[in-house]
């Protein structure tokens, strides 16, 4: 094809594969201020590039020696090789991985003009001037070296691109448990609004503020996770101050029911587990323009867990506390040895000589004991944490809660 054979086609997508990396992570890194590692895989290689340099290659072809034809073709065939890539990756991972809005005359955020110009005069530059020496290269290596190094690269590279693969597939999963995640609190707090609506001695004020509430949820007004719960601590609040009056009575095995739903929907092991896993950080890292329009703050938030857990691993047993649920404790905390870092230092020990409150960036960041358990000779059941335990073990008896 075109005078080449497959082994130097596979060796000219690597190479410009390779040389798209390059320039792409170096863009963006003086952009960003730091290293980061461009594109969907993790090795130094661009596949966009490498099948879009393919591409130009192709259909410039028939008009190497018409300069305007060439440019006009590169415009055309690389401008459609990437909106079929992006729309195929947004349909299959539900992420963008790169994103055009804020661009004037984009289409769809996936192309835009002043990419398509600039694909045209990558086609004239690499087919009049990079290509000739890298064809000259290739023709000169012996055969075999060639087909060797080729092979052993590919091999490499898909070896790569399926764990990146499964890595993205991952990431979806993650943000679609997020976003039902975010549901369930959403049907929680309308829920916990009627039941305490009912309960309350003023109903008819009660109603109006729910049926506000309501309007406000259909007239498009979203709230933040957290904003979320916070909403439905005061909630569980309020109804443990009337608990005593009897007027929830009705709905206390439903209260109970929606508490232990909520302590569950707090512990979200899907993002921890996506976060533990540093090819999966390093791609949120790799792709900061990054967009999804159905899980925009899903994805927002978890950029942001991703960038404070990497604060987090620098500072390993530091007491960090910022925003959450307000506790109270004394004693002595100490955690983890510090590393060779003043800030860690004067973090890792903390001595509390009289009850303190403090906040909690998140649920169990504390570590907690478990143990397996039974009640009144049933059966033995699988370990978990203590302070979870003691929770569940009240709602089989019927017994108010305490704040885990």
């Amino acid at each position: 094809m075109l005078g080449y054979t497959w082994i130097q086609w596979l060796f000219f997508f690597f190479f410009y594969s390779f040389f798209g990396w390059c320039f792409e992570s170096t863009y963006v890194s003086l952009h960003e201020k730091r290293f980061v590692n461009r594109g969907f895989i993790r090795g130094p290689f661009l596949p966009l590039y490498g099948t879009g340099a393919l591409m130009m290659l192709i259909v410039s072809m028939p008009f190497r020696d018409n300069l305007i034809l060439t440019y006009v073709a590169g415009c055309v065939g690389a401008t459609v090789l990437e909106y079929i890539t992006g729309v195929l990756m947004e349909t299959l991972f539900k992420v963008r991985y790169w994103d055009y809005s804020h661009k004037k005359f984009n289409f769809q955020g996936q192309i835009c003009l002043e990419s398509s110009l600039a694909w045209g005069l990558l086609t004239i530059l690499m087919t009049r001037i990079i290509h000739k020496p890298i064809e000259a290269f290739a023709l000169w290596l012996p055969s075999s070296v060639l087909t060797g190094v080729t092979m052993v690269v590919t091999v490499i590279f898909a070896a790569d691109f399926a764990l990146s693969f499964k890595a993205a597939l991952d990431l979806r999963d993650v943000l679609v448990r997020m976003e039902q995640a975010k549901d369930e609190l959403e049907k929680m707090q309308r829920r916990l609004d009627v039941i305490l609506a009912v309960s309350e001695e003023n109903w008819e004020n009660r109603k109006k503020e729910w049926n506000q509430s309501v309007e406000s949820t259909r007239a498009g007004f979203v709230q933040r996770r957290d904003e979320l719960v916070n909403g439905i601590e005061k909630r569980f609040e309020r109804a443990k101050e009337l608990l005593p009056s009897g007027r929830l009575n009705l709905n206390r095995e439903e209260l109970f029911d929606l508490r232990s739903k909520f302590g569950v929907n707090l512990q979200r092991p899907e993002l921890t587990t996506f976060l533990k896993d540093f090819t999966k950080r390093d791609m949120l890292r790799g792709n900061p323009g990054m967009v999804s329009k159905k899980f925009s703050e899903a994805l927002e938030e978890l950029k942001k867990s991703a960038a404070e857990y990497k604060k987090k691993e620098k500072c390993a047993g530091s007491f960090a506390i910022k925003t959450g649920i307000s506790h109270g404790t004394y004693g002595l905390v100490a955690a983890a040895p510090p590393r060779n870092n003043d800030t860690c230092r004067k973090k890792n020990l903390l001595t509390i000589y009289e009850p303190e409150s403090y906040l909690l960036e998140e649920p169990n960041v504390l570590l907690l004991d478990k143990c397996s358990w039974r009640l009144d000779g049933a059966e033995w059941q699988p370990e978990q944490e203590i302070l979870r335990l003691d929770n569940q073990i009240r709602t089989l008896l019927h017994l108010s809660l305490i704040h885990i």
